[in-house]
């Protein structure tokens, strides 16, 4: 079937076959996926020059199919060498986004018909290659999609001028503009791909469509020429109408939707050549924004951890069956997400009512995702039936790791965990999803606090990413390995933090709610705050999260951080969250707390303002006196951030990675500042501290440590 190979390098290779056409393979070696480094955009450079001189020549190729070798087709660029390429200047980076550019005009101007065949996943860089070729078939598990826009950024090797011209422009400006992954079956219908066929038949269907083109040369010439061209339809309604739709979402921080629409909306009035130019425009303003560095940052702190957590998976023991104790809301929660992903669970409590109260949570999750269409009905049934209910421990010693979700009292959890130690297999993983109660100290009523650590979920548990994996005192390194492959398994990202009141994402929220209370005892407005905080990027201001919490929990927590931490997170005044709890209104749960909540049609709690609320909060208030916004956010986030610093010098986290993505995972912490730790990066170390000396009089909550002094002084940061 090959006659010969024309081109080989360490990512691509490109052969012909005996049909005359030739066949151009990704592979590159020593990585589990095909991606755009420098090297393989440069192989791919030369690839084509081979391929284009063939072309020319007498009884050359007539023909390209394009494939890969891997289960993916090409996954996109580096993002590796993203954050060097970005720094580059203004003028240099605008040259490398034209010489990449010219890449894939090489390969759009071969002179014969091209196909794509792609199997697996085409994303970013990849659907731009496959969009530059003449011809796209998929196979039904493909997928496909352009997620630039979740860094920052906007495609930058094509896509914003190919895709509008190939696809339907309404679809092609939602695809650039979500960011969004889509099925082939969606491809097809949005016209990014002209065809679906077995994986099998992939290579043979390409070859068909290369013949085809062949035959009817005159047609596939104007195709070709359509994706060089003006677009010929008034689309000025649509871009408005996305761009107005974009600009709306108040939660979005991130430019590049908007920014990347406008790019559009002129581009398509140009030829190929000027619609690139407005492109690598774009592309080099974003990528070179602050916004891309962090979100760029946060992609790759996120590989970081995976490859920490992967490390530990020759330590971890095999968890083929898992249990949880207590079966309210959170034990519902991690039961249902246990069997979701295929370990059955023994789900028990001490009340036939909690266990009702457990399986009907995990029934109505379920129920959510038949709804959605992302679980059959089967499956749901299949899922529901690997969670047992019991009111006894009968098959826990079968079980590989048990987590502890009683009630948040430590003497209760010390007497569930002692009781159930006993019934376990000697290997068994024994784990504690508390959220402020210290594990070293749960660990003293153990016999093996070896087998002992803490797992703290957080709340909704099938929503929030972070697992908090927390090292006790005596916890050994299988048992640490073993919940954390737990919780992988679960689909959840964990991070090992050293024990201490609150561990890492409570202790560093009590000050930020502490400088809440205080706040308000100064005088400001809690509605007020939420807007300030939600405008600067929280998805909720922290009284509407401290009702999300309950303002029962708050203040019991309150109490344990209070007694950790004495000098910071104490109070000398009666807060409005004390105020709340002794009216026994403790947020959503009760239907009020700083505000009122009211069912929807859909069972959603919408967040009304009480005047009532309003007026008996006016108590907390010692002074009376007006806050800017901008002295709303100094105070709240330099509590946060203030914190932050003293856990990773106290080592609870043991790096920057770990503190900013347990912020932006079990906190909400705004993506796009990059966390606590980048956020001061971005405001400066001698600035922050300085700021952070303006309001010293309120106490030890902002007073800077000697070591970011030391760092600030020394022009250190936090990342290289």
């Amino acid at each position: 079937m090959y006659l010969g190979e024309m081109y080989r390098g360490k990512a691509i290779s490109l052969t012909r076959m005996e049909s005359g056409i030739g066949h151009l393979c990704f592979d590159l070696q020593g990585a589990s996926v095909n991606k755009f480094n420098q090297a393989t955009l440069n192989e791919l450079r030369e690839a084509l020059e081979a391929a284009a001189a063939s072309g020319l020549a007498d009884n050359g190729l007539q023909g390209l199919v394009c494939t890969s070798a891997k289960r993916s087709f090409i996954v996109g660029a580096d993002i590796t060498e993203f954050s060097s390429v970005f720094k580059l200047p203004e003028d240099q980076l605008l040259r490398w986004c034209a010489d990449c550019n010219a890449i894939f005009n090489a390969l759009e101007d071969l002179p014969f018909p091209t196909v794509s065949a792609v199997a697996g996943i085409a994303l970013g860089g990849g659907l731009e290659f496959c969009l530059a070729t003449d011809y796209r078939v998929a196979a039904p598990s493909a997928a496909f999609g352009f997620p630039e826009v979740g860094l920052g950024i906007c495609p930058g090797f094509g896509g914003t001028v190919r895709a509008p011209r190939i696809m339907e422009p309404a679809k092609a400006i939602e695809w650039i503009s979500g960011g969004r992954q889509y099925s082939a079956s969606e491809a097809l219908s949005d016209g990014a791909i002209d065809t679906i066929t077995a994986p099998e038949l992939l290579l043979d269907t390409a070859l068909e469509l290369i013949q085809e083109a062949l035959d009817n040369k005159e047609q596939w010439q104007e195709r070709r020429s359509c994706k060089r061209s003006v677009v010929p339809l008034d689309l000025d309604a649509i871009f408005a109408g996305a761009k107005a739709r974009l600009e709306a979402d108040r939660r979005n921080h991130n430019p590049a939707p908007v920014r990347v629409v406008e790019a559009m909306s002129r581009s398509v009035r140009e030829d190929r050549s000027a619609a690139l130019q407005i492109e690598q425009q774009v592309f080099t303003e974003l990528a070179r924004s602050e916004i891309a560095a962090n979100l760029v940052q946060i992609f790759l702190n996120d590989q970081w951890l995976k490859q920490k957590s992967k490390q530990l998976q020759a330590l971890a023991g095999s968890v083929q069956q898992a249990a949880v104790l207590g079966a309210g809301i959170m034990g519902g929660g991690i039961a249902y997400q246990s069997a979701l992903k295929g370990v059955p669970v023994l789900m028990k409590d001490i009340a036939q009512q909690g266990l009702d109260a457990g399986i009907n949570e995990a029934t109505q999750l379920l129920q959510k995702q038949v709804a959605k269409g992302r679980l059959s009905e089967e499956k749901a049934r299949t899922v529901l039936a690997s969670i047992r209910p019991t009111l006894n421990y009968d098959g826990i010693e079968a079980v590989d790791i048990v987590v502890e979700a009683v009630v948040e009292n430590p003497k209760v959890k010390m007497a569930v965990l002692s009781e159930v130690e006993s019934k376990l297999s000697p290997t068994a993983v024994l784990a504690s999803n508390t959220s402020t109660i210290s594990i070293t100290s749960l660990a003293s009523s153990l016999q093996h606090p070896d087998r002992f650590c803490g797992m703290h979920f957080f709340n909704p548990v099938p929503l929030m990413a972070l697992v908090e994996v927390i090292r006790g005192a005596a916890s050994s390194e299988q048992t640490i390995a073993t919940t954390v492959a737990y919780a992988q398994r679960l689909g959840k990202t964990p991070i090992v933090v050293n024990d201490c009141p609150g561990f890492l994402v409570n202790r560093i929220l009590f000050p930020y709610f502490g400088a809440f209370s205080q706040l308000v005892r100064d005088g400001a407005d809690y509605r007020q705050i939420d807007a300030a905080m939600e405008a600067f990027g929280w998805p909720m201001g922290p009284a509407w999260l401290l009702d999300v919490v309950g303002i029962d929990t708050a203040v019991h927590a309150q109490a344990v951080m209070a007694e950790g931490f004495p000098d910071r997170m104490a109070y000398d005044f009666v807060s409005a969250m004390d105020l709340l709890f002794a009216e026994k209104q403790y947020g959503q749960k009760s239907g009020a707390g700083f505000y009122r909540y009211e069912a929807s049609s859909g069972g959603r709690q919408n967040k009304v303002v009480d005047a009532t609320i309003v007026a008996k909060l006016a108590v907390a208030r010692q002074h009376a006196r007006a806050f800017t916004d901008t002295e709303i956010v100094e105070r709240m986030m330099l509590a946060l951030c203030l914190e932050t610093v003293r856990c990773l010098e106290d080592g609870i986290v043991s790096n920057p990675i770990e503190a900013d993505m347990g912020l932006i995972l079990g906190l909400g912490f705004p993506t796009f500042r990059g966390g606590a730790l980048r956020y001061i990066e971005s405001v400066g170390l001698p600035q922050f501290c300085a700021l952070a000396d303006r309001y010293a009089t309120l106490g030890p909550l902002y007073r800077p440590t000697e070591r970011l002094r030391a760092m600030a002084a020394a022009g250190e940061t936090f990342y290289v």
